[in-house]
């Protein structure tokens, strides 16, 4: 789905010993006590930080962890885990760069630590860390953050708030915009839930919560590279992506110099889905609108899902066998427009208001440039895209995700390196 519209698509062993005096939080990353302090008497049993070289627990099976270190951010080339979570927060008044700055060595070091399986380290139940289940956050910055800090011309290029898609949009607020953005993913819904606890904790001193969203992947799918999952039309979501290291430099990486070179930007869009208007179709004027079909994700001029689409062949009536309205069609073009990264996740918080149906999907997509990847396609799928009779696009909101970090031992400390610090200093 692109804003809219689907696109065809061991546990770690033994428990850390329990120090006689925890360690404090680095002072230079403490936030004012006025906003809440990060103490010692908060502090985590097992928070001493792991040696050089370990991920942090002895035993651990490698397929249960994401390294956290490198020249880009973890959770966006990383296969797809089964359960997410995105958090919105709203920067406090007063808060400044400073503010940020502080949030920032916070959430780095706890994200380096919970990804290793270790607790954060204001971890009051680290049992609940041992197995970080493929763990991933993700940071992403929203356009007005950077006014809000006093630094719009460290901004990316391209990136700034979506034009309004008139004809498909009702957006609500609840569900919409941003300064900060935190996309937690795991293979375990209560990793997900407790790595986002204490995230939370990091960033309360410094931002509000805007809103929050949790999403899950159906099979085939959770975490497996090389199958595409299905969204709750029962279709196969999320076949048309870059998969080489090659298409994520060209794609999703941006290559531009300056701050945010090897980072990306990031498309979070909730997309309610009208089940009961879809389940009036008969098959096939199902695949017709989308230009696939349900049980392989073919497209209707093939036979196997990553079959390249035929958009010239006819059908025995003589009309296009892809039809122009389908959706493939539309997300394409004319081929020229460099595609996108599709992380799409399924919702369901059924009932919502008055008992009201509330499912679909938390589209989520990566892309170098915003303005010339994500939304020139979604103004073809918005103008002309059949598949619109059936979802509505209830949220929006866009991110700049910066690059990765070097690992240190302790994010907080002065001179170590953290997720944003291009931005803040």
């Amino acid at each position: 789905m692109v804003g809219g519209a689907a696109v065809g698509g061991g546990i770690v062993a033994g428990r850390a010993s329990i120090p006689q005096h925890p360690p404090a939080a680095h002072p230079a990353a403490a936030p004012p006590p006025a906003d809440g302090q990060r103490t010692a008497a908060g502090t985590s049993p097992a928070a001493s930080s792991p040696p050089a070289g370990s991920n942090g627990s002895s035993g651990a099976d490698a397929r249960r962890t994401v390294p956290f270190a490198g020249a880009h951010q973890a959770g966006v080339v990383t296969p797809a885990q089964t359960y997410a979570s995105f958090c919105a927060f709203d920067l406090r008044s007063g808060a400044g760069r400073d503010g940020l700055r502080r949030l920032l060595m916070l959430v780095t070091d706890d994200i380096r630590r919970m990804t290793a399986g270790q607790a954060a380290l204001a971890d009051t139940a680290p049992e609940l860390a041992t197995d970080p289940a493929r763990l991933t956050v993700t940071v992403g910055f929203g356009p007005q953050l950077f006014d809000k800090i006093g630094r719009p011309g460290h901004r990316p290029a391209g990136f700034a708030e979506l034009p309004a898609f008139a004809k498909i949009d009702k957006l609500q607020k609840a569900y919409s915009g941003g300064d900060l953005l935190l996309k937690i993913a795991a293979d375990d819904a209560m990793m997900v839930a407790h790595a986002q606890r204490m995230v939370s904790k990091d960033v309360r001193a410094f931002a509000t919560p805007r809103w929050s969203q949790r999403g899950f992947l159906g099979g085939p799918g959770g975490g497996d590279a090389n199958a595409t999952g299905r969204n709750l039309m029962g279709q196969v979501d999320g076949t048309v992506n870059p998969r080489t290291d090659a298409e994520y430099d060209e794609l999703v990486w941006s290559a531009e110099p300056g701050r945010f070179a090897g980072g990306t930007t990031m498309v979070v869009r909730r997309i309610r889905m009208e089940l009961d208007l879809w389940d009036e179709l008969d098959r096939s004027a199902m695949e017709t609108s989308i230009g696939r079909k349900l049980d392989s994700g073919a497209p209707l001029t093939g036979t196997s899902e990553f079959d390249e689409p035929d958009f010239d062949k006819l059908d025995a009536t003589g009309l296009p066998a892809i039809a122009p309205f389908s959706h493939i069609r539309l997300a394409r073009g004319d081929g020229s427009a460099p595609q996108i990264l599709r992380r799409p996740y399924n919702y369901d918080d059924s009932p919502g208001p008055g008992g009201a149906s509330d499912l679909g999907q938390i589209f989520c997509s990566f892309q170098a440039r915003l303005d010339k990847q994500f939304v020139p396609m979604q103004q073809r799928l918005a103008d002309g895209d059949l598949f619109n009779t059936w979802i509505t696009p209830i949220g929006s909101a866009v991110f700049a995700v910066p690059p990765g970090c070097e690992d240190t031992a302790d994010a907080t400390a002065a001179g170590s390196d953290y997720l944003g610090r291009e931005l803040v200093t």
